[in-house]
């Protein structure tokens, strides 16, 4: 079962755990948002289908919260939300390469290959190609292992925006078996830690946060819970 950190009538929070699909694809395999429709289904009796709207999502490696609108209005305010750049969705990872500066930007233009799936920076002006922004911010280093832990901020939503713009960056995500290398069993080290939002009906600011799993992350408890707990003080 997921872990479903706030709900009521028009909203979902819920800690999306890592291989699981945020919606259902040509795989026909589980996804959160069925595993969703099923929960509200049970616990209130609902006869009938269930209206879930998924207004953002993670890819299927990746853990971490996602915002589910339980009403067509909540789901129109959310999206435009997104749109916006209202609603921030803060991602914590532990990518290769411990020699990072303090924090940057990365500003590249992606292609998708309709046939493999995976995406590619490319140049600006390359047909099919969107322009895909980032912020990082480095959170500790360890020179030991190579790795360091960086703070993602999106300001665009591509897909597998992240993971291709560090990896063509030259700091890979530890465990990305896609766009660098991992050993078989151990989640990509690529979390949605925080996530913050404007209430679709109260208007409320909230933050919600969580803790990344997997080996990589362990390694540094210490950053994570540190910044999890000050950004928890935000709510």
């Amino acid at each position: 079962m997921c872990n479903v950190l706030y709900e009521d009538n028009h909203l979902l929070i819920v800690e999306k755990p890592p291989n699981l699909l945020t919606q259902g694809d040509a795989t026909g395999d589980v996804c959160l948002l069925d595993a969703m429709k099923q929960y509200v289904k049970e616990k209130y009796a609902k006869p009938g289908d269930v209206y879930l709207g998924c207004v953002h999502r993670l890819d299927r490696p990746v853990g971490g919260l996602v915002a589910i609108a339980r009403t067509s209005k909540a789901a129109a305010r959310l999206s435009e939300q997104l749109r916006a750049h209202d609603m921030q969705r803060d991602y914590l990872a532990v990518v290769h390469g411990a020699n990072l500066a303090e924090s940057g930007t990365l500003s590249d233009w992606l292609q998708k290959d309709d046939a493999t799936g995976n995406v590619r920076s490319v140049q600006q002006g390359v047909q099919g190609a969107q322009q895909a922004t980032l912020h990082w911010r480095c959170l500790a280093g360890n020179p030991a292992d190579n790795t360091a832990l960086v703070l993602v901020t999106l300001e665009t939503g591509r897909k597998h925006q992240i993971r291709v713009q560090l990896a063509h960056s030259g700091h890979p995500i530890v465990q990305d078996m896609r766009y660098g290398s991992g050993t078989a069993g151990e989640p990509i080290a690529l979390w949605g830690a925080v996530l913050t939002l404007t209430h679709p009906t109260k208007k409320e600011r909230m933050t919600f946060v969580s803790r990344p799993q997997g080996k990589a992350f362990a390694a540094y408890g210490a950053q994570v819970d540190a910044y999890l707990a000050e950004r928890a003080q935000q709510r």
